[in-house]
């Protein structure tokens, strides 16, 4: 059993339609590139799969009606680049702050000169497209680079991870960062062991409490933060490692790889985990309850075909998993920069390029209205750019 307390504190979805709504956010003019971005006007048939496969061409009585893209940037005027990590503000999201509810936050991981492992920003992108800056680390600040775990409590916090470098080498173990609505750090939790370069993370808000699951990129393991939630305060009552084993390792194109992606489903209590470096998907049982690690769990998606080592992980509501691939694992020339569907019994559905440029594919989001609207969110980190697609379900 690995239990331990750890940290330190310191101190609406858009409107549905049947149309999708493609809100790019643009990169800065020094390198972007000119593609080719069609959207067409879709009624969602309730299979999220369905809806990906006709991006980004959508066929009705035989025409494609192309629409031109809202692209604010989001380059915050610190230029910070990279971004990496995704989530929606929820409802119920206190206002007062640059963030709102239906509002998208992207965490960078670059500076300016496009050095891994140095970014310090988060950005927030509304549902018309417009920016603001909603983070930013200043000096004296200890050194960040914000990665993909990223995700926000209804009661009005962020927590964001950092993988810090030395001039884009040697990433260190880092922390994860408790922000409040208005961007402050309210806590920081960080342990060698237990948050070793924090990647990714998956929330259970239940309000006054949340579950948060971290995959740490720099030991191969998957730690389960339980928290306390006020309006106020997000107090760590005890961190536990519940799975490990996962393959780790520096890698050139990706700077490392390791578990990313996490998925949790709270019906059944089973923690879905993309792990790059294995070009695998595991499903770990038990996740909430688990006093110890039960090793990597079980592998429910393996396929070279499809699988280029998978980065984000997001839970459908079809009950699919979607996946994007970083290409720094199994590339296939062919087929770069895809966002991946499949079953969670390991069948394959559909998949998409978000980029035709390599290792483009990174964060990706959903979210849910009670309407039945479903929003998916995918960054491109070759071009800068945040997409987001609204779709109607009937």
């Amino acid at each position: 059993m690995r239990e331990q307390e750890i940290g330190r504190p310191l101190g609406g979805p858009a409107k549905s339609r049947e149309l999708g709504r493609k809100v790019t956010a643009d990169k800065m003019a020094w390198g972007a590139r000119n593609r080719r971005k069609r959207l067409g006007r879709i009624v969602c048939t309730g299979l999220l799969g369905t809806v990906l496969a006709l991006w980004p061409s959508v066929n009705l009585d035989g025409q494609v009606t192309q629409i031109l893209p809202i692209q604010p940037s989001t380059v915050p005027a610190n230029g910070d680049l990279n971004p990496y990590g995704v989530a929606f503000v929820p409802g119920g999201f206190p206002s007062g702050g640059p963030a709102q509810p239906g509002d998208i936050l992207v965490s960078n991981f670059n500076n300016s000169t496009n050095t891994q492992g140095t970014g310090t920003t988060i950005v927030s992108v509304s549902p018309n497209g417009q920016t603001a800056l909603f983070f930013e680390a200043l000096p004296p600040a200890l050194p960040l680079g914000l990665t993909t775990a990223l995700g926000v409590l209804k009661n009005g916090f962020v927590i964001v991870g950092n993988v810090p470098t030395t001039n884009g080498m040697n990433p260190q173990a880092g922390s994860l960062l408790v922000l409040d609505n208005k961007g402050k750090i309210k806590a920081t939790f960080a342990n060698a062991t237990l948050l070793d370069g924090p990647w990714d993370l998956t929330i259970q808000d239940n309000g006054d409490s949340a579950i948060v699951f971290v995959s740490c990129v720099l030991n191969g393991t998957v730690t389960r933060l339980d928290l306390t939630v006020s309006k106020n305060a997000v107090i760590l009552k005890q961190a536990t490692q519940i799975a490990s084993g996962y393959q780790f390792a520096p890698n050139a194109a990706a700077l490392v790889v390791g578990p990313t992606g996490l998925a949790y489903d709270a019906n059944a209590d089973v923690l879905y985990v993309a792990s790059t470096a294995d070009n695998e998907i595991f499903a770990v049982t038990g996740a909430a309850a688990a006093t110890g690690s039960n090793g990597t769990g079980k592998v429910i998606y393996q396929d070279a075909t499809h699988l280029h080592g998978p980065l984000g992980l997001v839970l459908a509501p079809n009950g699919h998993l979607i996946s994007s691939q970083g290409d720094a694992i199994n590339p296939d020339p062919a087929h770069q920069s895809e966002i991946v569907e499949f079953t969670n019994t390991g069948h394959f559905v559909t998949q998409f390029s978000i980029d035709s440029a390599t290792g483009a594919a990174f964060g990706i989001a959903i979210a849910t209205a009670n309407t039945g609207a479903v929003d998916f969110a995918a960054v491109d980190d070759a071009t800068n750019t945040l997409t987001v697609f609204v779709f109607s379900q009937q």
